[in-house]
């Protein structure tokens, strides 16, 4: 599996030791509630409103984010964002002013949020199309691996030493900056050595018109919203589910399952990517949406935490196959010089499927209960999967392999 990897451009494996880094030192955003309630004695009401809209921010920051990465240099704009987000969170360290914090607190959630497509479109730069899973992949599992273990020391850095939280989560993020500066070269997609498709082709007028010519990515982004809010029930239903069966030892089942679902990611994608690199992304996507059927769909029917555990592993790998795919296809059929505003799109999908799976689940699991919720999921993951087969169709590659 290890084999796969190798031979790929030197800037590939730097992005993997700047994503570990980067998401390791995410201190701030996974304890945000707790900083707002607990530290700065925020109420309920006002800390949900700032947490939404710290989401929310993603969208504007991620499109504005593709839209100078496509124009400026896709380095210059991750080197300005990244310093920036960190800068920000420095005097939060400092000060005592809860509105000034929130401030700089959102305003760097905003340049972070300007960071992804940027990130996303310098992998597919670097690779021809056949490589960006590979790609893709050993970007994500970076990722997690920062993510697993960066809670750990957040949470002991909350508890014991609250500026270092802001400090910590700076300098990580300057040492990564550091490392794309020195060892990251920016890469001009149209002047590039690496062979573009037919798909790849510049093209010119507007972000609309463009999309109007790749009708394909545009039914992408609209099944791919299916997918968000499908599983977004792992941290939406999921926990109420386990509240009823297990009732006061739930959420502690809930952050063992979470546990689960990172190592699973760490464990699993290397050989995951190996058995799936010579299927197309679609193909990969269809089987994603089957996984998350099973997956998720069990749920309603269990009652052994061990079963939860099979249940986690199996929309993870769902979700391994969606994060080395999706972003591959996009990259595949955009244009070159729109790359990372079509790459920008997929966190404007996600956010409409968060939102719409976890308010229309809500009213849902009012009307009829909790245990009703995943027979539904079971049948909305499976018309995901029916839909992404009708664009593999579509696009005529049924059930072909990518060339190795």
């Amino acid at each position: 599996m290890i084999n796969s990897y190798r031979g790929l451009p030197k800037s590939i494996y730097v992005f993997f030791v700047v994503q570990v880094i980067n998401r390791f030192g995410d201190f701030v955003v996974p304890f945000l509630t707790l900083y707002l309630t607990r530290k700065l004695g925020l109420s309920f009401e006002t800390t949900g409103v700032i947490v939404m809209v710290a989401s929310a921010l993603n969208i504007p920051s991620s499109l504005l984010g593709g839209n100078l990465a496509d124009r400026l240099g896709r380095k210059k704009v991750y080197i300005l964002a990244q310093t920036t987000a960190g800068i920000l969170l420095v005097p939060c360290a400092f000060l005592t002013n809860p509105f000034i914090t929130v401030a700089c607190i959102l305003t760097a959630t905003f340049f972070n949020g300007a960071v992804r497509p940027a990130v996303t479109s310098m992998i597919a730069d670097l690779l021809p199309p056949y490589k960006r899973q590979l790609g893709y992949s050993l970007n994500y599992l970076g990722v997690n691996v920062g993510v697993a273990l960066g809670p750990l020391v957040a949470g002991f850095l909350f508890n014991h030493c609250l500026p270092l939280l802001f400090i910590g989560d700076a300098l990580t993020s300057f040492i990564a900056v550091g490392l794309v500066m020195l060892h990251i070269s920016e890469v001009n997609p149209l002047t590039s050595e690496i062979a573009v498709t037919e798909e790849e082709k510049d093209e010119s007028g507007s972000l609309l018109q463009a999309l109007r010519k790749r009708p394909k990515i545009v039914i992408l982004l609209l099944i791919y919203i299916i997918y968000c809010a499908v599983y977004v029930q792992n941290r939406f239903s999921l926990p109420i589910m386990l509240d009823k069966v297990f009732q006061a030892q739930g959420p502690e089942k809930f952050g063992l399952l979470m546990s689960v679902n990172a190592l699973t990611v760490i464990i699993l994608t290397l050989w995951i990517t190996d058995v799936t690199r010579r299927l197309k992304p679609l193909n990969n996507m269809v089987a994603a949406g089957l996984l998350y059927a099973v997956g998720f769909g069990m749920i309603g029917s269990i009652h052994t935490f061990f079963l939860f555990v099979v249940s986690t592993v199996l929309w993870t790998l769902g979700e391994i196959l969606m994060a080395t795919n999706f972003g591959v296809y996009v990259s595949n059929h955009s244009p070159r010089n729109y790359r990372a505003r079509f790459n920008a799109l997929s966190s404007l999908t996600n956010a409409i499927g968060g939102a719409l799976g976890t308010s229309l689940m809500g009213v849902y699991i009012g009307l009829k209960g909790i245990n009703a919720v995943w027979s539904l999921i079971f049948g909305v993951s499976c018309l995901s999967s029916v839909l992404m087969l009708g664009l593999a169709a579509y696009s005529g590659q049924g059930c072909q392999r990518e060339l190795s």
